[in-house]
């Protein structure tokens, strides 16, 4: 499929490149919608193994920023920032300087922040070139780490699930298979344990799974058998793709919701789940919570306040479930039936004359 195909069947609206031999930068910025507010979507700095599969990559994350946006209630659209290079090797101030400057002359369509292969102070030299930047060290005017956050807000999703599936959303005595014991994996098996869960973990790496399991009381699981763990619920909080052709039918749970972005390894994916009668939470609504820290930033940090819109992630949950069950389709399909209401309620807006003085302005590119 050719660039202008792929944009076309994403419903994307630019896609913008960046070559600074100079700074070693290649680098590009993906911008799907802006409907709601400027592009919002952090910096992956990666190591591709073509130019097609960067491309690839960040069409999709910027779709998916898109949605997350939408139902997690902030004015932003979406968008993602790519770097082609090593993240271990490739790393520069000149690089980081010059990724702002890339940026920058977008003239704020897009705000960007930490993502994989990258980290807080990577940003501290590209704020010297663009304010349009979040998710930076407290030092530098940040919030700091969003893990907390994003794991609070898979803790209170879980909650609905359960409510949805047994009628009551207590952890107490409930099984919770966590795989991946990362920053944020890590804190949701600490939320889990307090709230009286009995978890199983499993990372790739079995050092960090074991420091989990001790720290916490969990019991570890080699990362293959998570899989075939008897739970209630399957927390995916690690790679993508896991819920693919192989691992469905193996699943022993009655709900799958985690941290883990693009958990599906195809849309379809939803309808097996259900099939087997496993409720699934769309991972861009369950995983909102860093999304919902960094874009408060923007508009004035406060810790109580976001905690308090990430709270909202289970009543946005059950909303999901409700239309699924009336409309006899799949959690996800449900989601994205909410996504483009929004979107469609928000642009309808531009149809109604706001004389001058008659509200507070809103200079963010393409706000209502």
């Amino acid at each position: 499929m050719s660039i202008f195909a792929a944009m076309a069947a994403g419903g994307h609206r630019q896609l913008v490149f960046c070559h600074d031999p100079a700074a070693g930068l290649r680098a590009l910025v993906a911008i799907h919608d802006i409907t709601l507010g400027p592009g919002l979507g952090g910096c992956r700095m990666w190591p591709y193994a073509t130019e097609a599969e960067a491309v690839a990559d960040a069409l999709r994350l910027s779709q998916g920023m898109t949605a997350k946006s939408a139902l997690a209630g902030v004015n932003y659209g979406g968008a993602k920032v790519v770097i082609w290079g090593d993240p271990n090797r490739d790393k520069s101030e000149v690089l980081f300087r010059a990724l702002g400057r890339f940026v920058h002359s977008l003239g704020g369509m897009v705000v960007t922040g930490t993502d994989a292969g990258t980290n807080p102070e990577d940003f501290v030299a590209a704020r010297q070139e663009t304010p349009y930047l979040v998710g930076l060290p407290p030092a530098y005017g940040g919030s700091g780490d969003s893990s907390e956050t994003t794991a609070y807000g898979v803790f209170v999703g879980i909650q609905a699930c359960l409510e949805e599936v047994y009628g009551d959303g207590d952890l107490k005595g409930r099984r919770v298979a966590v795989q991946g014991c990362g920053k944020v994996g890590s804190k949701l098996v600490r939320r889990l344990v307090e709230a009286g869960a009995e978890v199983a973990v499993a990372d790739v790496d079995a050092a960090r799974s074991r420091a989990v399991a001790r720290r916490y009381g969990a019991r570890v699981v080699d990362p293959e058998a998570i899989y075939d763990e008897p739970c209630d619920v399957f927390a995916p909080c690690a790679l993508g793709g896991v819920i693919n052709d192989a691992t469905v039918p193996r699943l022993r749970c009655r709900v799958v919701a985690g941290a883990a972005n693009n958990q599906l390894a195809e849309p379809r994916h939803a309808a097996a789940l259900q099939d087997r009668g496993i409720l699934y939470a769309p991972d861009y609504v369950i995983n909102a919570g860093g999304l919902i820290q960094v874009a408060d930033e923007l508009d004035g940090f406060d810790r109580d306040r976001v905690m308090r819109r990430t709270a909202a992630i289970g009543p946005m949950l059950r909303a999901i479930f409700r239309v699924a069950r009336e409309r006899s389709i799949t959690t996800l399909e449900a989601a994205e039936w909410m996504v483009r209401r929004r979107l469609a309620g928000v642009a309808a807006l531009r149809t109604v004359y706001r004389p001058q003085g008659g509200g507070p302005a809103n200079p963010r590119p393409g706000g209502a």
